[in-house]
């Protein structure tokens, strides 16, 4: 669980953006572009009642300048989901909750309930590039494989992200609205 005081205490995405201070014009590109399908935001609507998201990001991370502006966008026309973000170095406590392997990869999105009780999270990055990145990717540089990367989400424009995330909180809701129907 994640204290509704810490949650509302953190900055909303335009409030994060406005603090930017590495890649600030990609930030505010990949938001301003972000192809969110009205697909995405029926099955968003669909969760029914309300939802939090936090974020564990930082501005230099290249995941997370590629990943959060399309959830933000999402959460923006969506209107039941009410993203936060907070800083994966300031909150080691919900960074190490939430590692991949030993590893403090970020961003990290988490979907809590209105309790603020949480359902799931994903991230640091959809699954077909994290596999390229774990395999083939490790056989490039450090540069040559960050250019690909930037390739790969440039190339998928927020798909892979959209189509993991909103899967991941329908998950969620149906485990919730299991628990409710189970409850005596």
């Amino acid at each position: 669980m994640i204290p509704a005081e810490r949650f509302d205490a953190a900055p909303d995405f335009q409030e994060y953006l406005a603090t930017v201070g590495k890649n600030v014009d990609l930030w505010h590109s990949i938001y301003e572009r972000a192809p969110v399908a009205d697909s995405y935001v029926d099955r968003v609507h669909a969760l029914g009642r309300n939802w939090h998201l936090l974020a564990l990001s930082e501005d230099w991370c290249g995941d997370a300048v590629n990943v959060l502006p399309v959830v933000a966008k999402l959460a923006d026309l969506a209107g039941n989901l009410d993203l936060r973000v907070l800083g994966r170095d300031a909150n080691p406590d919900i960074m190490d909750a939430h590692l991949t392997g030993a590893s403090r990869s970020i961003p990290v999105v988490i979907l809590l309930d209105a309790q603020f009780n949480e359902c799931g999270w994903w991230g640091p990055r959809p699954q077909e590039l994290q596999s390229w990145v774990l395999g083939p990717g490790q056989a490039l540089d450090k540069t040559d494989r960050y250019r690909e990367i930037r390739r790969w989400y440039a190339r998928d424009q927020g798909r892979a992200i959209l189509d993991e995330v909103v899967s991941r909180f329908e998950v969620c809701a149906a485990r919730a609205t299991e628990r409710v129907t189970d409850a005596p």
